[in-house]
């Protein structure tokens, strides 16, 4: 019988050798980030320059994670941020905290807003549905405003300039960009009760698995849903390429958007404004009404014609 022994090597170092780096839960933070390859969409999305320190995706997995630390700091303190946590560590290696001024946050940013924030945030948000095995069989579609302080009186110019360098040399061209339909901040109706106060509105859409942000919009805030739920409803199913149930509120019901959506699978409640859908109410016999599966409650199917699309009404 031979008898192995095993020898362990002890690496004893000096107290100044020695360098501890505090990452909290922004570790658990990172790995989400880079489980659903956030980092690496947004380089796909905005490109990735030669010799930059510090590339597009890791500087937004760098806001996410500020955005998320028990302490967060404005842009122009995200270096003094990052140096008391482990930032090669977090956001990936050779990126020092000096890289990520607010300089290169600024520059970043610009470029998403260019490229549009609604398709990054929906790639995005379909990427983590699909990785986390989100079902998006049925989706929920609603608005909410947001209320903010000041007068908002200044407006986004029409063309947006990038500068882009050309060929070898250092010279750079002006490359003119039309900026994105802007949004205009003012008075409406407030889900938050402050009609003081100008406001935009969200739009957005969640899964009914779990109710996670699928499709987000901002929208000027005199918006009225009636008016865009159904383009809203209709660009989400185009980009989504899967038969999701559209389900929304009476807002969604409208001769407009029913047509609009008349390929789509939708549920709602039919406003009472509608003449057919007061009269069926009130005058529906109490005889053609069933049992449903909630005690206590009774329903009645019928088949309606609006707007020249055929549905079911339950009563």
């Amino acid at each position: 019988m031979t008898t192995e022994v095993l020898e362990e090597t002890v690496v004893k170092l000096k107290s100044q050798e020695i360098e501890i780096e505090n990452i909290d839960h922004l570790g658990i933070v990172a790995g989400i980030i880079d489980s659903i390859g956030i980092v690496e969409i947004i380089n796909e999305l905005i490109g990735v320059e030669k010799d930059e320190k510090v590339n597009a995706g890791q500087v937004v997995k760098a806001m996410i994670i500020n955005g998320l630390g028990f302490v967060s700091k404005p842009l122009y303190m995200f270096p003094q941020y990052f140096e008391t946590i482990a930032c090669e560590h977090l956001i990936g290696t050779g990126v020092k905290p000096e890289y990520l001024n607010d300089d290169k946050l600024g520059r970043v940013m610009d470029k998403l807003f260019i490229k549009g924030l609604d398709t990054i945030f929906f790639i995005i948000a379909l990427k983590a549905a699909q990785k986390f095995g989100v079902s998006l069989s049925t989706s929920h579609l609603d608005s909410s405003s947001m209320h903010v302080h000041g007068q908002y009186n200044t407006s986004l110019p029409f063309v947006i300039f990038e500068s882009q360098k050309v060929g070898n040399n250092q010279e750079l061209e002006e490359l003119a960009v039309k900026s994105p339909k802007e949004i205009t901040i003012t008075y409406g109706y407030s889900r938050d009760h402050r009609p003081d106060l100008k406001q935009f509105i969200i739009e957005m859409i969640c899964s009914g698995d779990g109710d996670i942000p699928i499709f987000l919009k901002l929208a000027s805030g005199n918006q009225a849903d009636s008016s865009c739920f159904g383009k809203i409803a209709v660009e989400y199913h185009k980009q989504l390429e899967v038969n999701s149930l559209i389900v929304a509120d009476c807002a969604l019901y409208t001769e407009s958007n029913l047509k609009m959506m008349s390929d789509l699978q939708w549920l709602c409640r039919v406003p009472l404004s509608i003449k057919t859908a007061k009269s069926l109410i009130s005058t529906i016999p109490e005889s053609e009404l069933i049992d449903s599966a909630i005690p206590g409650y009774k329903l009645a199917s019928k088949t309606e014609n609006y707007a020249g699309i055929e549905q079911r009404w339950l009563v």
